[in-house]
């Protein structure tokens, strides 16, 4: 949560290339939440977070910049389109159900904080659990020096568990009773309670404990959750969750273009489109959402939309919907050049991605700055002539030139392969330019 708008946009640099305007919007989004938590609680009150409309074409970085975000940040995050809560009864989800996902990554996140800080209590208890079946205790009646030789062989058998050198070795483990947790987090509160009182019966249908033959590697896995389970404070997790989820959390709507009812559409779907704006409202004015871990409240969760925006545009959405979203940034379309630097510049690119996946057949591929400039202008060229789908493009023509290559790898085992803009052209400039072919192929 602690970094600068600089940091938040010098690590998104090596992911997405450019959209400067919506990289810098975020960043100023989230430092500002940063910022209200170092106030008093009076003031933090007041200070509603600036929610963002993100516009621009499918494939030019939308998704990828909130994909991102959430692998750097440490706060609940959680991506929904928007499109799934239309005919809700039918095929739909209820809109509150995004408020109760937000909850359980939540509370994933702050376990997994927990687990890392009780690291060494959850080893130690595996430890003790594995080591009292290959090694029994003694009776409290046995002499002195029994229990000494038994401290010895005690210590001893701690360092070749820790060391992996009684992995293959068999054990019975008795393992505490099924615990089955429902956690639909669409069902309303009263259905969840059902869901909560089928558990229990379960639970005591399960009350005898269940004794199973392993390795003592697999115990290790399946004992982890035991540790977890008897070593956490879940009530502590769940309040800390919430407190996290209120008051750091992100919700990242998908295709929220697809919910706008455009003044040209005269489609049967369309009062169901502006029902779930309606239903959507409440959750992003702010409003209070019962979950089975408590009440959460929606004031100061942070909201990010996005769409492409083809068929319909912002204004087309509820004016009460529109002013929650204060802060519009646009993104710019592809050109060949950034295309260039998607393939070229990027961390893990989709041409380091190639080669990664090509030397595990022992050729080493290699790509030809020539080639990565047709390929790009080829890909741009695509997009202009058919339908712009963005950098997705490079997927569609990238797996065309190397799918021969691909298909024969066995055949380079321990040879060079270098891809020429030769054989780029070879491969693509008739699909490119013929409509039909490019429609279908690429």
């Amino acid at each position: 949560m602690d970094m600068t708008p600089k940091e938040i946009v010098s690590y998104l640099d090596k992911y997405v290339i450019s959209q400067k305007d919506a990289k810098k919007t975020i960043a100023l989004a989230l430092r500002t939440r940063y910022r209200r938590m170092q106030l008093d609680k009076e003031l933090q009150n007041e200070i509603t977070p600036k929610n963002i409309l993100m516009i621009g074409s499918t494939g030019v970085g939308k998704t990828e910049i909130s994909r991102r975000l959430a692998k750097m940040m440490k706060v609940p995050f959680i991506k929904v389109e928007a499109s799934k809560y239309t005919e809700v009864g039918f095929v739909g989800r209820d809109v509150e159900s995004m408020v109760r996902d937000l909850v359980v990554n939540s509370i994933t996140i702050v376990k997994a904080e927990k687990e890392e800080e009780n690291k060494d209590k959850m080893e130690n208890y595996i430890l003790n659990r594995i080591v009292e079946k290959l090694l029994p205790p003694l009776p409290e009646s046995a002499p002195q020096s029994k229990k000494d030789d038994y401290q010895r062989l005690l210590e001893s058998m701690e360092k070749r568990v820790e060391s992996g050198e009684m992995d293959d070795k068999i054990i019975e483990l008795e393992f505490d009773k099924i615990n089955i947790e429902f956690n639909d987090t669409n069902l309303p509160p009263e259905m969840a309670k059902v869901q909560e009182s089928f558990s229990k019966i379960f639970e005591t249908m399960n009350n005898e404990d269940k004794k199973k033959e392993v390795t003592v590697k697999d115990a290790k896995s399946i004992l982890k959750l035991e540790a977890s389970n008897k070593l956490l404070d879940m009530t502590n997790i769940n309040t800390e969750a919430l407190r996290r989820a209120e008051n750091g959390g992100i919700i990242f709507l998908d295709e929220i273009d697809k919910i706008a009812v455009s003044e040209k559409s005269q489609g049967r779907n369309d009062p169901s489109k502006e029902g779930v704006q309606r239903d959507l409202l409440p959750i992003v004015e702010g409003s209070s959402v019962t979950t089975k871990y408590g009440v959460i409240n929606t004031d100061h969760i942070l909201f990010i939309a996005a769409g492409a925006f083809h068929v319909s545009k912002p204004s087309d959405l509820i004016p009460e919907l529109q002013g929650r979203f204060p802060l519009r940034v646009e993104l710019e379309s592809l050109t060949e050049d950034t295309l260039y630097q998607i393939l070229t510049q990027t961390e893990n690119s989709l041409l380091k991605q190639y080669e990664a996946l090509l030397s595990v057949e022992g050729m080493t591929l290699i790509f030809e700055d020539d080639a990565v400039k047709a390929i790009a202008k080829l890909a741009h060229r695509a997009n202009e002539l058919t339908q712009d789908i963005g950098a997705r493009r490079l997927h569609t023509v990238l797996e065309n030139v190397l799918e021969e290559i691909s298909f024969d790898a066995d055949e380079y085992k321990g040879k060079e392969f270098t891809i020429t803009s030769e054989l780029v052209h070879n491969k693509l400039d008739t699909i490119v330019e013929d409509d039909d072919l490019s429609r279908y192929i690429l």
